[in-house]
């Protein structure tokens, strides 16, 4: 069995200097990465997955960066029932201090596409929370799981609706728009037009859209269009022509 000194032990074979110093330039907010790669960690997950992974959950520890990232991992590995993977993923949420933890968390959880309904229920509070990553685990966990033709609807109005005004929570609305618009381009655009999305997060999403190496050059014209001016009008863009023209090539 993998206890957790074993893993630090690890861990600290496997940490790079230089690795450490770019992977904390990439998240700003955090002081405690040690420099392990991303397919490094997996494996180790992986491999604790196959043994008495929940004794080796139930006493870890997460002082560092990659401790952390193993428990998210780990629960999207590991063979469970729906109903513990999410009493889990409820336990492992408030640890989320970081954006990189938060949508790796969200990728892993794979189980969602065959519990769609009961995922979206669980998710709906934490798009409605005060705290930036709740917000932001809601948002990414209907990118990666929920934006479908039966949820598409859905998915635009509950992220109509987020209202936090942290960076991160912003910013997975953006991402979670443009990715809409690039499998739904036509519901999407005629959702832009009249948003309640914040200028910042609304100019974000179309920057984002443009970004897009799957998005046609008319379709980034028209929405490059759509960008609201530093001092436009926050919350739904008039249909009489209250979103202008982005003279800028910037986001």
């Amino acid at each position: 069995m993998m206890n957790d000194l074993t893993v630090r032990q690890q861990l600290e074979m496997l940490a790079e200097p230089g690795y450490r110093k770019f992977a904390s330039s990439l998240i700003p907010n955090i002081d405690n990465v040690m420099g392990v790669r991303l397919p490094a960690l997996r494996r180790i997950a992986i491999s604790a997955a196959r043994g008495d992974w929940r004794a080796w959950l139930a006493q870890a520890e997460d002082a560092y960066f990659e401790e952390t990232m193993l428990q998210a991992m780990l629960i999207g590995y590991a063979d469970m029932d729906a109903e513990e993977r999410l009493r889990l993923v409820a336990a492992f949420v408030p640890k989320i201090d970081n954006w990189s933890v938060c949508d790796r968390f969200c990728l892993g959880l794979k189980f969602a596409a065959d519990h769609q309904e009961r995922v979206w229920a669980f998710i709906q509070p934490y798009l409605k929370s005060k705290l930036e990553y709740e917000v932001r685990f809601g948002v990414v966990m209907l990118l990666e799981h929920f934006i479908d033709e039966l949820h598409i609807a859905r998915v635009l109005k509950a992220l109509d609706d987020v209202a936090h005004d942290g960076y991160y929570a912003k910013m997975a609305v953006a991402w979670a728009v443009s990715i809409c618009y690039v499998k739904f381009p036509a519901l999407t655009e005629a959702y832009l037009a009249d948003c309640a999305l914040d200028d910042f997060t609304f100019n974000k999403s179309l920057q984002k859209i443009g970004e897009s190496f799957r998005v046609d050059a008319a379709a980034k014209q028209r929405v490059r269009a759509m960008r609201r001016s530093a001092k436009g009008v926050r919350g739904k863009t008039n249909r009489e022509g209250v979103a202008r023209k982005d003279e800028s090539s910037g986001g």
